[in-house]
């Protein structure tokens, strides 16, 4: 009878040392590509157009220099589309995959379980009915964002599965705050449906720097915490009674990071209306690209700020009209999600 030998302490060592340099290889070429495709993605939304302006150009514009044409068609327009771009992308990437990391679900993005629909029943009611003004409809959409988000942490909580209580709880406050905004829409004028709906569908058509600011400020206080938090996002992962065994604080790391990944998506969502399926798709893409085993924080970021812009060309010059983003990530989204309910329906839960 033959024996098996168990590996010597150093082949074991040195195997353990040959997979973390391949994950940490993995991890930094994948954040690499993911940075390219992004300046690549950059420059094409501030040089193409209805006239296409040459780098030189551009880095005049963005240097203070009068060019004709350029200044403002550059400088006031699609520099600020492409900086509201990137941050909404960043926000909804780093909010949706908070929220899958820390609910070990993939279905717990804030777009999926209400969150955003807060934000669009208040800005429907405020447009179409309240007749406000933009900055104020912009106000309210995120006083209601987190409003919805707290009215559904507090309705799940207790017991030992409060993820799986927080999705179906969040899923089913969303299903009734779209109702609010289907019956808004249908008994209002006409005129106030297309404004809303303009609102609702998602864009970067109405990107001004004076609607940037909020969006900067937010980006800049709450990534970081959710990055310096990123050690107890990795120990929720494992579960409630590891992370607690890991010396992590469960209900402070988890109400922490509820309030960041909650504040950065109604902020986004303020700003642009609810780009759909960003949130939901930049996790599981950048999970793909680097790998297991890592923070998810930076990858997802620089993906779902890949996916705003991509989906934002592709709405402006791959077709003869002109189609919002939210139309362009709908489209790439929804066959995502239902392969992922089929997926979750034929193994019986929560995948």
């Amino acid at each position: 009878m033959a024996l098996t030998l168990a590996p010597a302490p150093a082949d074991t060592t040195t195997a353990i040392r040959h997979g973390r340099q391949r994950r940490t290889r993995r991890r930094a070429l994948g954040i690499a590509g993911l940075a390219g495709i992004l300046i690549v993605l950059m420059g094409a939304m501030v040089m193409l157009g209805d006239t296409i302006y040459p780098v030189s150009d551009v880095f005049a514009v963005m240097l203070g220099e009068k060019v004709p044409g350029a200044s403002f068609t550059v400088g006031s327009l699609r520099i600020p589309r492409m900086v509201t771009g990137v941050l909404a992308g960043i926000a909804f990437g780093v909010a949706g995959t908070t929220f899958q990391t820390m609910l070990r679900n993939p279905l717990a993005s804030p777009d999926v379980i209400g969150i955003t629909s807060g934000a669009s029943a208040a800005a429907v009611v405020c447009l179409a009915v309240l007749h406000w003004s933009t900055t104020a409809t912009t106000l309210m959409a995120l006083v209601v964002g987190i409003a919805t988000a707290a009215l559904i942490y507090v309705a799940a909580r207790g017991g030992e599965s409060t993820g799986g209580r927080l999705i179906l709880i969040g899923i089913g406050i969303g299903a009734m705050l779209d109702s609010v905004v289907s019956f808004v829409i249908q008994r209002a004028a006409d005129w106030d449906v297309a404004v809303a709906m303009r609102w609702l569908t998602g864009s970067l058509n109405s990107a001004k720097w004076d609607t940037m600011p909020p969006l900067v400020i937010a980006t800049a206080i709450l990534l970081p915490l959710i990055l310096v938090l990123s050690r107890d996002l990795r120990a929720l992962e494992l579960g409630d009674s590891s992370a607690t065994a890991l010396g992590v604080r469960v209900d402070r790391a988890r109400v922490l990071l509820i309030i960041a990944a909650v504040a950065l998506a109604c902020f986004a969502t303020a700003t642009t209306g609810p780009i759909a399926f960003v949130a939901f798709l930049a996790g599981p893409i950048a999970s793909r690209l680097v790998g297991p085993g890592t923070s998810l924080t930076i990858p997802a970021a620089l993906t779902g700020a890949v996916l705003v812009l991509a989906a934002d060309l592709i709405g402006q010059f791959a077709f003869d009209t002109t189609f919002p983003v939210g139309v362009i990530t709908g489209v790439l989204g929804a066959p995502y999600l239902l392969y992922l309910l089929i997926r979750t329906n034929r193994i019986g839960g929560s995948s």
